[in-house]
């Protein structure tokens, strides 16, 4: 094979596998374009910035760690998770970074899907939950990972 067939078998070969990795499905069937970070981080619960968490229930956290968008933690009943603010069901734009509203619903301000806070259940528009993290206290640390 002379170099110039050679150049275009490769470009043919690296285009027919973009497409095929591009056009892949995941999420049960569902295209995705939130992709999955490495999350972990700690926080302690007696910082001003982190405290709310045990007194309102939930808690912002960004920096390092975190995600492309930050994470919101929410103490449950037994325990605690984090969500990631990018909202599922759709790509990420300027507007798509998830809100607690009412310390009740997560709010997605691009479109206005809501989820409930405690359990991630859609409740409007969106039709899967947030990604969820392990959240684990050990004295006044939380740890947030996957």
């Amino acid at each position: 094979m002379n170099q110039n067939k050679l150049s275009r078998f490769g470009g043919l070969v690296l285009m027919v596998f973009s497409v095929f990795f591009i056009s892949c499905d995941t999420d049960d069937g569902q295209k995705s374009c939130n992709i999955e970070y490495l999350i972990s981080a700690s926080i302690n619960v007696n910082l001003p910035l982190y405290s709310e968490v045990e007194t309102r229930g939930w808690t912002y956290v960004d920096g390092e760690g975190t995600g492309t968008r930050g994470l919101i933690l929410v103490k449950t009943n037994n325990g605690y998770k984090a969500y990631d603010r990018n909202a599922p069901h759709i790509c990420p734009t300027l507007n798509s970074t998830m809100e607690v509203v009412d310390d009740i619903k997560l709010y997605c301000p691009e479109d206005g899907a809501e989820w409930i806070l405690l359990t991630g259940e859609p409740i409007l528009i969106a039709d899967r939950a947030p990604r969820v993290y392990s959240a684990v206290r050990n004295g006044d640390i939380i740890s947030i990972f996957n």
